[in-house]
């Protein structure tokens, strides 16, 4: 090894404020020791030092930050805010619909995500929420771009082609690539499915140094959702989706098992209103509903989080008895290629940082690895939708919680966001499409079987699921299901069984 070069790159960890990271350097492998001076020779020494020093001011700004932004705060105007029913809501799909036939649309997924809460090694897309079909959540997504594919070629009377990009991390790049490579990537083209990775920033603990995850590696964590625009300039994808031709790009977040891939609707309602930027919303459920809130700030659009509403903000009502502040994020956007070039260029340094304060393992003074019981470290993360206010024409597409989303984060332990609530969601949507399109569900004494509250803490009366490839939103059911009688359970309605 070239103990210059070992030297040289001590040297200038120590002038960062970081030479703890070389403790263990007499006691590591030459293998060891190679990984550590790679690790720390992509991260250059100043900005280090600056990460390092920002994590811990940002941890007391905002411990010390009790500033509610009640007083800030107005709305979105009804004139920016789109609902799907009636005839505006068909017209919006047809126009998306248009632009898809065009290959003008491409879905971007966030997926660098670990899963530390839903208690998994491995990335979220490859989980199985315990569907009757066995599918993965990127099983699910592929074929309903798949299908979406088909609804707009078979519309306009051609073939087109909805790309599919895909951000991972360090964490999640490589088993996401194998496991698309071992289902032949769900019958997409091999071509239209783009991953490119996201940077990582190292984890920080509250004295101001990089955490040690061993005795040889810095303990790292990716940069957040919204990390998504350094990696677009750092992995090209912006020229890529230029050479394409695409000019509309739909963003979402892996874990909603009930994300609609490049949503006719919602890129026809944007593209029809001229939006450079757009984001889905549901209604929230109750007032003090712990998700963000899409509304103006001193008249720029940005997602406030529900810890920084007072509870009086948070319960005001409209006239009608609606709630005020009521479009509740669901990471799900859409933005022009032309926005997320003027983003990447000048503004994305313009983001700020947010504090995520973790339990990170890390290894002691004598090199023991300790596993803390209590949040020890920073992590430093930007949020995708923290661009907003950077939109020139902001508009916001209000969708039905029961048909659009359903998150996935926590464990069967936790009470909300589970496989089983994620599950039953998809199923009770299924059920309702064949209930519409005509089914008869009956029981084994052949009488029909009762009707129940839709809801999360219990199973639709008859388990039913649908294949993304025979209907993306509930269409054309009418021809296989109409007076069809359907027992035993479960009943899967596979495309190749139509």
């Amino acid at each position: 090894m070239d103990q210059v070069k070992v030297e040289s790159r001590r040297r200038r960890v120590e002038e960062s404020g970081q030479g703890h990271l070389f403790r263990f350097w007499d006691e590591l492998s030459p293998e060891d020791r190679e990984s550590l001076l790679e690790q720390l020779e992509v991260m250059d020494p100043h900005e280090l030092s600056d990460h390092c020093r920002r994590a811990e001011l940002e941890r007391v700004r905002e411990n010390s930050d009790t500033q509610r932004m009640d007083s800030r705060m107005q709305p979105v105007p009804s004139h920016l805010l789109g609902r799907t029913n009636g005839e505006m809501g068909r017209e919006w799909e047809r126009e998306g619909f248009l632009q898809i036939s065009r290959n003008k649309v491409a879905v971007l997924l966030l997926a660098g995500g670990q899963g530390t809460r839903l208690g998994v090694t491995y990335p979220k897309g490859m989980y199985n929420v315990g569907l009757p079909s066995g599918r993965t959540m990127y099983q699910i997504q592929a074929e309903r771009i798949i299908r979406v594919q088909q609804l707009a070629g078979e519309q306009h009377g051609v073939q087109c082609t909805v790309p599919w990009y895909i951000m991972t991390s360090e964490f999640t790049l490589g088993p996401t690539k194998t496991f698309f490579e071992e289902h032949n990537y769900f019958g997409l083209e091999r071509s239209d499915v783009i991953m490119f990775e996201q940077r990582m920033l190292p984890a920080v603990g509250f004295d101001g140094k990089a955490i040690l995850e061993n005795k040889a590696k810095v303990a790292m964590a990716p940069d957040g959702n919204g990390g998504l625009y350094r990696a677009l300039s750092d992995n090209k994808i912006l020229e890529d989706m230029e050479n394409r031709g695409i000019e509309y790009v739909h963003v979402y977040c892996v874990d909603n098992i009930l994300v609609k891939m490049a949503d006719p609707v919602f890129i026809g309602f944007c593209v029809s209103k001229g939006a450079d930027c757009g984001g889905k919303v549901v209604e929230k459920s109750y007032p003090s509903e712990p998700v963000g809130v899409v509304c103006q700030v001193e008249n720029v659009y940005q997602v406030v989080e529900y810890s920084e509403i007072s509870p009086e903000t948070a319960e005001q009502q409209n006239p009608d008895g609606s709630l005020t502040y009521n479009a509740g994020n669901i990471c799900n956007h859409f933005f022009t290629v032309d926005f997320l070039r003027a983003v990447c260029g000048s503004l994305e340094p313009r983001l700020n940082y947010h504090v995520a304060i973790k339990k990170v393992p890390f290894v002691d003074e004598n090199g023991h690895l300790v596993k803390p019981t209590h949040p020890n470290g920073i992590k430093m993360e930007k949020f995708v939708f923290d661009v907003f206010q950077f939109a020139k024409n902001f508009v916001a597409l209000v969708v039905p919680r029961e048909e659009e989303f359903s998150p996935l984060k926590n464990a069967d332990t936790a009470e909300k966001d589970t496989p089983t609530t994620a599950r039953r969601a998809l199923l009770w949507q299924h059920y309702r499409w064949a209930k519409r399109a005509g089914a008869r569900f009956l029981n084994v004494n052949a009488r029909g079987v009762p009707d129940k509250c839709n809801t999360e803490l219990q199973d639709p009366p008859a388990t039913c699921e649908i294949s993304p490839l025979v209907s993306y939103y509930g269409e054309g059911l009418e021809f296989y299901l109409k007076d069809k009688e359907i027992s035993p359970f479960p009943f899967i309605l596979e495309r190749n069984e139509v």
